[in-house]
């Protein structure tokens, strides 16, 4: 080996650190701006998680990096050209969503120009993962939670009229013989969808199931997340009826919360075991030879 060779991977780190130091300096502001948003919005909350767990599903792929060969990707420039646009973009007009999808584009970019091709492609995974820290536009948030809110007083209706307990739905308001039980913006499920979509792909990568398993965990999330708010809804309006309205709020309703939300990433770890067995079977079928009569 010569010694042009063994110098290449302490090289490759020093740029790649001086890469890092100046994207942080760069976005200095987007990321102060964002952990404060993680740190009030419940909603987002789970943002905290997402660099760690990103940086080790990059971890995970060091083997693969080591072979990969650091030739300048036009991919990664074109990356980093877009992003910088965005960048400048959503510092003109005050767009938060399009500065911080700038980051996480950069930080691409410089990866396919610094490492190449292959690289970035080990990588994209993470790289992907790291658009969980990201909150929605409030606008496209406020489309997807209104949906979800009528959905889950719909279901919370039926499932408490399921009990033998009359109620009357107006919107999402819940008319219970003992008073009205209002399903705000926060009962919505769009919390728990965010989260455990997060959970789901995180659990999918940590079993190390493959591409397919890791996209049917994030669309599982949607119908698991939509069900198991509507048992809490259900739970909370037969809980105030038969106990009281006190059932509807304080530690019976954040208890019920965290056991059906882990209730959810149970019913998601089934789900994804039994989609991985299904496509582990297809594809033995799909390898077997053909049975010649």
């Amino acid at each position: 080996m010569r010694p042009d060779d063994d110098r290449r991977p302490a090289r490759s780190v020093q740029v790649a650190v001086g890469v890092g130091i100046v994207l942080i300096a760069t976005y200095a502001p987007v990321l102060t701006r964002l952990v404060a948003q993680w740190s009030s919005d419940e909603n987002y909350s789970h943002g905290f998680l997402v660099i760690p767990f990103a940086l080790y599903l990059a971890w995970q792929r060091r083997a693969q990096l080591d072979l990969a060969e650091a030739r300048p990707s036009a991919l990664g420039l074109a990356l980093i050209l877009g992003s910088a646009v965005a960048f400048v973009a959503g510092q003109l007009g005050a767009e938060l969503f399009l500065t911080r999808l700038s980051l996480v584009g950069m930080t691409a970019g410089a990866i396919g120009w610094m490492f190449g091709t292959k690289a970035l492609r080990a990588l994209a995974l993470p790289l992907v993962f790291l658009l969980f820290m990201i909150p929605l536009p409030a606008l496209i948030f406020n489309q997807i939670t209104l949906p979800l809110q009528f959905v889950a007083s719909a279901a919370g209706e039926t499932l408490i009229r399921g009990a033998g307990i009359p109620v009357l739905r107006e919107g999402n308001v819940l008319q219970l013989p003992g008073g009205s039980l209002e399903v705000v913006q926060a009962c919505s499920g769009i919390r728990s969808l965010v989260s455990l979509t997060m959970v789901g792909v995180a659990i999918s990568c940590l079993r190390g199931g493959g591409r397919w398993t890791t996209v049917f965990s994030a669309i599982a999330a949607a119908p698991i997340a939509i069900v198991t708010n509507a048992l809490r809804i259900a739970g909370t309006g037969i809980a105030s009826t038969w106990i009281g309205p006190a059932a509807a709020e304080g530690f019976f309703h954040a208890f019920t919360g965290i056991v059906l939300f882990a209730t959810a990433v149970v019913a998601l770890v089934l789900a994804s075991r039994v989609a991985e067995s299904v496509l582990d079977a297809a594809e033995r079928l799909a390898a077997r030879p053909p049975v010649i009569a």
